[in-house]
């Protein structure tokens, strides 16, 4: 079988890596010439555990290519994915501009009969806007030649997105026609082998499913952070609260971590996202709305917190170091991150702000520049720092050596924004400690 897959971003290279694994022979297109080539030669421009020898191994068995035209490879396919991005509009809404050029593409190049499938995330109703959009492309052109369109919505977890997309939770399908079930089952046919579940659907219900899920998740974080929140009033300890709701086996356990915010490329633009369609509809999603509004005022609390351990003192000129950038662990994405938050609040207070990240210190430098001192490691970060703020929780920060830690800090000050540290560990160490919830 052969199929394309449109944007090598995080969704499609995954996508089509791991399609590739399964025997198919996939073409991933892009119209950025210089990320093909470094593609080519297996260099890939995002950081995810596994890809790179996935992309090298499936490169070298010739079953994964890479090209800058759809033009020239779509008489090839059976099957053309478009995972291109859909950033937010100011008004929240998703830009389909990207989805809607490569339906035009297709529409103005097609020549036989392919199943077009939306693996972007996008907005209930534009399934139907690709497929206007490929029909008016062919009524221009005079001709009726068949195609259909689907949507199979992504659940990838970023920093485990090989084992999501090889073991999957479940596959969500949207379909309108038999002949693009039968095409896609026979894609999917290797997950329905070892029994993972192939959920059919009809496409509006797709579209709809991959916004409600990623809602869902926000909407419990929220809801943890607000208790959390109450809990710090009350006398209360956030995490026995988790321990006695994640019992519930009406509630479970997951996502029900308090913190110092969400953040990435999904979350919060998926959640602006169905807000406005909502809007749109003349419907609004209040639950939502205070989802988004929770958020937001968490990512802050941090910084609200460093304020009153500095309440009689100025900001201004302390070293703050941080220890995390990215918005989860095991990736350097930073799209939407609370330290982007935290930095820049810093910033306007005048401080000094020291930062190191395993994986994101690149991607902060291209975002913040030299306002920064970016660190050769979580050591040098806290050198003569006033306070330390941990706001990713990487592995390798569990278990520091708080006794190194206690000699070159300035003042023995932790603002741990994920409740990763032992308080009892701090306070044995003469450290202030103050955490998310207690």
């Amino acid at each position: 079988m052969n199929i394309a897959i449109v944007g090598t971003g995080y969704v499609g290279l995954v996508s089509g890596t791991c399609f590739a694994e399964t025997g198919v022979t996939v073409t991933c297109v892009d119209v950025d010439k210089s990320k093909v080539e470094a593609l080519k030669n297996g260099i890939i421009p995002i950081y995810e555990p596994g890809l790179d020898d996935l992309v090298a191994k499936n490169i070298k068995a010739g079953r994964l290519k890479f090209s800058t035209s759809l033009e020239d490879v779509l008489d090839e396919q059976q099957i053309v994915f478009t995972a291109v991005g859909t950033p937010p509009d100011e008004d929240g809404s998703a830009d389909l501009k990207y989805v809607l050029q490569v339906a035009k593409t297709i529409g103005e190049n097609l020549k036989k009969y392919v199943v077009v499938v939306t693996k972007s995330t996008v907005p209930v109703g534009t399934s139907r806007k690709v497929y206007d959009t490929i029909k008016a492309e062919l009524d221009k052109r005079g001709v009726d030649i068949p195609f259909d369109v689907a949507s199979n919505p992504e659940f990838l977890k970023e920093g485990n997105a090989i084992k999501d997309f090889m073991s999957p939770d479940r596959v969500v399908i949207g379909v309108d026609s038999e002949k693009a079930k039968k095409l896609l089952t026979k894609l999917y046919k290797p997950f329905l082998v070892n029994n993972f579940r192939v959920i059919f659907m009809d496409i509006p219900s797709a579209e709809m499913t991959k916004y409600a899920a990623n809602s869902m998740l926000a909407t419990r974080i929220s809801f943890m952070n607000d208790i959390a929140n109450l809990c710090e009033l009350v006398g209360a300890d956030v995490n026995n609260v988790r321990a006695g709701i994640g019992s519930d086996t009406r509630i479970g356990r997951k996502f029900l971590y308090a913190g110092c915010g969400y953040g990435g490329s999904c979350f919060p633009k998926d959640v602006k996202a169905l807000i406005k369609t909502a809007d749109d509809n003349g419907y609004s999603l209040e639950v939502l709305k205070a989802v988004e509004r929770v958020n937001e005022k968490q990512k802050g609390i941090l910084f609200s917190k460093l304020q009153r351990a500095f309440a009689d003192e100025s900001l201004n000129g302390k070293n703050i170091a941080i220890w995390g950038l990215a918005f989860k662990p095991e990736t350097d994405d930073m799209r939407e991150s609370t330290a982007l938050v935290i930095i820049n609040k810093l910033l306007e207070s005048g401080c000094n702000v020291h930062v190191y990240d395993p994986e994101a210190m690149k991607e902060c430098k291209r975002i913040m520049g030299d306002r920064l001192v970016y660190c050769k490691d979580m050591y040098d970060a806290v050198k003569d720092a006033d306070a330390l703020m941990l706001l990713t929780e990487w592995k390798e920060f569990r278990l520091p050596d708080w006794e190194k830690i206690n000699k070159l800090m300035r003042r023995k000050l932790v603002l741990d924004g994920r409740n990763i540290f032992d308080s009892d560990d701090l306070y044995e160490h003469g450290f202030e400690y103050h955490c998310i919830g207690k």
